[in-house]
């Protein structure tokens, strides 16, 4: 393995771009691909975006969620194709040209030509392609672009035809004409779902509107309310609620009478004795006020006097005076009052003005009425781009939301208007024009989605969903109440609808391929957009006396051909037949929460209509990303970072990692923040690469020893170790290794993180920080073979379980390692995912991790009670019931944690009721929701638990209360410390978690002065090493001075030699020893906190000659001699080491000019080190 670089000069995002050219240069996806081609299939659909725009974080999110799965499924035996797709059709192309070329109305598109006007569509299709390849290839999802699909591919439109004409033989289409929501910014008609994605609260204008009764002898008018004035040119009908009672009522002080439901009586306007009425109108704000208490006027509970109360079943077939005269040729079945349910009395008068071009209950209450009949006659007085036609002459030309003040004035003028105002709302906008939707009646074609309901339902129950609320709440909500879907679009840019037909309407033809058109018609087809097709006709079966048949002009609405994406993106069933059948429904799907009325749907709908299936099997659903602030992200806001400029500054897997480790992928929102990546970089990847680093260092260090290189032991052999931490880190890797597989299968990205900091945490802080001097061969050659070994495969089994996670960093760390394993795979991700080997032990894990409570609450004692670590304490005393966990303390892990806690005595007790009191408390909150009433007689029972009681409670795991079973969940048993007798906080201290108890005897002992002292020295000495900048492998002499006269201090480490010794490595020199030519590389002075002040020094290793014996070997020439010392200075320290090791300590010198070869001895007539020549003359 090669040597790597401290984290803080290992540049993330700089490996992740070499990672990328080694990708490439390998041809890693390619290869992959083929290497799997003949595994099972793993179906993966990926949705179209838009190509028009860059891509954000939502894109980024998707694509990460879509990659960690499709590499996953991959690494579990899988082939996965990954074709990208690009939806090109459809409203936001058009509108982009619109803007471009300052398109107003549909007329100026047929001006200039379908043909010119879908090139220029086509031609910004691709605009961000290869932005969006930049940006996709960046983050590390692999995806094919070469082989990707596009909508407006050839194959692809042919598959839609056929999905259509599928659903026109089952009968599931139909022409209709209804009221839709309507873009006139668009200018087309929107889905419902589309229509409900952008809601705006606005002002509003509010009226109240006379219709005379023809024939009334009172003079009365119906009063209707209404906040579309817009609509009352076009007024048929008035529409009550039978079920209602309605009252004629005449005003006291202006005399009028008006007809409305007893009700809403109170929301006509106080026409006061005063005011002056103009042309019988009375404009309510105008009128003059009153004094009085509150919001009502003193006179304004009986400003109206109930000349008569009648049902409403009784006004129906009550002709009335038309407030316009624009629609007079339909007197005859027009302008009188009908009933209907839908009339509510939560708002308005109870009288509903109907105008069913442009209200959903107004057009199906009026043909049932027959005011107007079933049909495309019905005349829509507002055309595609939302002005009034010539017929309603007083307003045409004008756009309806720009009409609404002169049409009040108009209704005023005319001595109409009873009541006028504002009010704000939220009212429907298109979320791609951002224009106030209009509801306008538009013949149009329909998929029949309510007659397959129940059967969507039932596909619905038959998918995986994460989040599962959405799938059972939101997504099962929308399939109740789903409706007919409009399908067609009077546009030009999108797949044409294949539907040809007669000029007298007789005769339909639905194409269901290029094949048959070709058949039919006698063209040739080379592409099926508008300006190619819709010249084509078909002649008459009938004979050529019936003419032909033409082409209609919409075409699909683009959730259509998306929603036909797992056929069209294959050319089913025109190609890939086997393929699509035996895998069919796909595997997986990813998008965001606003596909459920989007993408989702479409595709549920399609499959149940064509196969009686879902079109997919598991589904993961992502909220939404906004921007710190909580806004939504905005380009004009400049509200967040770039994408590009966050994997520049941290690296992809780090931006992966953040997303994927947050509430986003629950489908819940992420307030995004780009300090929370820089925190996966330290958190994450930093302690990984550390442990990482160690592994390579001390391998290498094998070799700078002169041992034989490192190679890993194989695994059978390692599960065989004694030591009690590599059972415990190999288990706890066959745990995660269970638990990602798990959670995978499970399509819980989100889980996977937080247990993975888990393991790393447990992996630098447990397995590498407890085994430091095994790893660096202090116990011996062995037994730190097998610790590296160990290291290593616990190294390589997690990076290749999180190899889809962070593609790049696991790629990075494998190939480095992979270099001492023979017949290793050329990539990471052509490994498979590993599986569980050997036995997991339960028991070890769970005692290390007690153990890592243990030292927490030790931790927190001394903290506490002003303890810092190098003061050496006398005793720790462990509490707990679990006599197994308790034999691993006092035996296997006791001298970890003793070494960890500077404590020199452990004690461990089964005996709770010695050291403390048990309390049992119920958990409130937890308990509360299930009990209701009855927590009130639980909690007290619980509170009165005896000791007895609630030992057997945690013997047993569950207590029977008030009829109630608890577990150990419910109830929270708190240990409080008994302080023995005589003994106070600051000599005797105690912390527990509620299972283990941890008690400290912090008295002074003079005993332990001196282990104490040692451990503050070295623990400074590693500082120092640290901040000069070495290696854990640099050989460095050090140096101590003892800064106090008279002081003991060399006494005392002298006391301490062998714990220092093992600690550093090396001897602890005195000052005095050193070198006048050594070189220092750092110093420090310090005093101790037991007042003693200390100087140390790092230096550089000095070679110490033995001169007697160096000038026997020149039969005392001093001159040879002098020259020996010179040439050997001159070498390199760690080559003139590494010479001796290989040639067992002796080595001959023959290459100094003009002096005879001698032989030297290590030890005899040179030391590499001060600290060698001082051990061997001690010794």
């Amino acid at each position: 393995m090669e040597d790597v670089p401290e984290g803080k000069d290992f540049s993330f995002p700089k490996q992740e771009e070499t990672i990328l050219q080694f990708w490439d240069q390998i041809k890693a996806f390619e290869t992959q691909l083929k290497r799997s081609a003949d595994m099972p299939e793993y179906i993966f659909y990926d949705g179209p975006p838009f190509a028009t725009g860059l891509p954000h974080y939502g894109h980024i999110l998707a694509g990460t969620i879509k990659d960690i799965v499709t590499r996953y499924q991959t690494m579990r035996g899988h082939h996965v194709t990954r074709r990208f797709g690009w939806d090109c059709h459809g409203l936001p192309v058009e509108r982009e040209i619109d803007k471009k070329l300052g398109i107003k109305k549909k007329d100026d598109v047929l001006a200039m030509g379908i043909d010119k006007y879908n090139e220029e569509c086509r031609s910004i299709v691709t605009r961000y392609v290869e932005e969006w390849e930049k940006i996709v290839t960046r983050t590390g999802r692999w995806i094919d672009f070469r082989n990707d699909y596009k909508t407006m591919d050839l194959k692809f439109m042919e598959s839609v035809w056929w999905v259509f004409a599928k659903l026109y033989e089952k009968g599931l289409v139909y022409k209709g004409f209804k009221v839709m929501p309507y873009s006139t910014g668009l200018k087309t008609p929107l889905s419902n779902f589309e229509a409900g994605e952008n809601y705006m609260t606005v002002s509003d204008p509010e009226i109240m509107v006379s219709f005379p009764i023809l024939g009334d002898p009172d003079n009365a008018a119906f009063v209707a309310w209404t906040t579309t004035p817009w609509t009352l040119p076009s007024n048929l009908a008035l529409c009550v609620n039978a079920n209602f009672t309605y009252v004629k009522v005449r005003n006291k002080y202006s005399g009028k009478i008006y007809v409305v439901a007893e009700s809403r009586l109170s929301q006509l306007p106080n026409e006061l004795q005063k005011q002056s009425v103009v042309n019988g109108s009375i404009n309510e704000s105008k009128a003059p006020k009153t004094k009085g208490s509150g919001n009502k006027k003193p006179d304004e509970a009986n400003a109206y006097e109930v000349l008569q109360k009648m049902p409403g079943s009784s006004l129906v077939g009550t002709r009335y005076e038309p407030l316009f005269n624009y629609f007079s040729e339909l007197a005859g079945t027009a302008f009188r009052v009908i009933a209907d349910n839908y009339v509510t009395d939560d708002s308005g008068t109870g009288i509903v003005h109907c105008a069913p071009a442009f209200g959903e209950d107004d057009y199906r209450v009026c043909i049932e009425n027959n005011i107007i009949t079933k049909g495309e006659e019905l005349i829509v007085a507002v055309d595609d781009d939302g002005f009034f036609i010539s017929k309603i002459t007083d307003f045409s030309g004008r756009y309806v939301k720009d009409a609404d003040k002169e049409i009040v004035e108009a209704v005023k003028v005319k001595g109409r208007l009873v009541k006028s105002g504002s009010f704000t709302h939220s009212y429907p906008y298109c979320y791609r024009s951002h224009t106030p939707l209009i509801y306008r009646a538009v013949p149009s074609w329909f998929v029949r989605v309510e007659t397959l309901k129940e059967q969507l339902l039932e596909n619905n129950k038959q998918t995986y969903w994460v989040p599962d609320y959405v799938k059972e709440k939101r997504f099962h909500n929308w399939l109740e109440n789903a409706r007919d879907w409009a399908v067609s679009r009077s546009r030009f840019w999108g797949t044409p609808l294949p539907i040809w037909i007669s000029e007298d309407g007789q005769e339909i033809i639905v194409v269901d391929s290029i094949e048959k058109l070709e058949k039919l018609s006698g063209a040739k087809i080379f592409d099926l957009h508008r300006q190619n097709i819709d010249h084509i006709t078909i002649p008459s079966s009938r004979g050529p006396e019936f003419g032909v048949l033409k082409r209609v002009h919409d075409v699909f609405d683009c959730w259509f051909e998306s929603g036909s994406m797992p056929y069209a993106y294959l050319h089913y069933p025109f190609e890939n037949t086997e393929l699509f059948e035996k895998n069919f429904p796909g595997h997986f799907i990813a998008e965001g929460l606003d596909q459920t009325r989007g993408w989702f749907y479409t595709l549920m709908v399609l499959a149940t209509a064509l196969f009686g299936k879902p079109a997919f099997r598991n589904l993961i659903c992502n909220g939404l990303v906004l921007a710190a602030d909580g806004k939504k992200m905005s380009k004009s806001l400049r509200n967040y970072p770039s994408p590009l400029e966050v994997i520049d500054d941290y690296g992809a897997d780090a931006l992966r990692l953040y997303l994927i480790n947050s509430p986003v992928v629950r489908a819940e929102t992420l307030r995004f923040k780009k300090e929370g990546v820089y925190c996966v970089v330290k958190d994450v990847f930093l302690p990984w690469y550390n442990a990482y680093r160690f592994l390579v260092q001390n391998a290498k260090r094998l070799e700078l020893e002169g041992a034989a290189p490192f190679a890993p032991i194989d695994q059978a052999s390692l599960q065989k170790s004694s030591n009690v931490l590599d059972q415990w880190i190999y288990s706890a890797t066959q745990s995660l290794v269970r638990f990602v597989q798990k959670e995978m299968d499970g399509y819980r990205l989100y889980t996977v993180v937080p247990y993975l900091l888990g393991y790393l945490d447990n992996l630098t802080n447990i397995y590498v920080r407890f085994n430091r001097k095994r790893l660096k061969g202090r116990t011996g050659e062995d037994d730190c073979r097998t610790a590296l070994s160990m290291l290593y495969n616990v190294l390589v089994i997690s990076c290749k379980v999180m190899a889809p996670f962070t593609p790049f960093f696991t790629e990075v760390l494998y190939q480095n390692m992979r270099k001492v394993c023979e017949g290793a795979e050329e990539s990471i991700h052509f490994c498979s995912f590993p599986h569980e080997e050997g036995k997991i032990e339960v028991r070890i894990e769970q005692s290390v991790t007690r153990m890592k409570t243990i030292i927490d609450l030790a931790r927190n004692i001394r903290e506490r009670n002003s303890k810092p670590l190098k003061t050496p304490l006398r005793e720790m005393i462990v509490v707990h019931s679990d006599e197994d966990f308790l034999e691993d303390i006092a035996g296997k892990l006791r001298e970890y944690l003793l070494e960890e806690l500077n404590v020199r005595s452990l004690v461990t007790s089964k005996d709770i009721l010695k050291y403390a009191t048990l309390r049992a408390e119920p958990d409130f909150s937890g308990l509360g929701k299930r009990l209701g009433k009855s927590m009130g007689i639980v909690a007290k029972e619980v509170k009165s638990m005896s000791q007895d009681d609630i030992l057997a409670f945690e013997r047993a795991g569950e207590v029977t209360i008030a009829g109630y079973c608890l577990k150990r969940e419910d109830i929270k048993v708190v240990r409080v410390f008994k302080r023995p007798d005589g003994r106070s906080e600051k000599e005797i201290d105690a912390a527990g978690d509620g299972d283990v108890l941890v008690i400290l005897d912090l008295r002074p002992d003079e005993t332990l002065f001196e282990a104490g002292i040692a451990r503050e020295v070295v623990n400074r000495i590693q500082k120092l090493r640290k901040k000069v900048g070495l290696e854990p492998t640099d050989v460095v002499e050090v140096y101590y001075e003892a800064l106090d006269k008279d002081s003991s201090l060399e006494q005392v480490l002298n006391s301490q030699d062998s714990y220092i010794r093992e600690a550093l490595g090396s001897p602890l020199l005195r000052s005095s020893l050193m070198p006048p030519d050594a070189i220092i590389l750092g110093e420090e002075s310090f005093s101790s906190t037991a007042s003693m002040s200390v100087a140390i020094r790092l230096a550089r290793p000095v070679l110490v000659f033995n001169s007697e014996a160096i000038l026997a070997l020149y039969q005392g020439n001093a001159k040879f001699a002098q020259g020996l010392q010179v040439y050997l200075q001159s070498r390199d320290h760690f080559n003139l080491k590494s010479e001796f090791q290989l040639a067992n300590g002796q080595i001959t010198v023959s290459c100094i000019e003009k002096q005879p070869a001698v032989t030297l001895v290590l030890g005899e007539h040179m030391f590499l080190t001060v600290g060698d020549s001082t051990k061997k003359r001690s010794a």
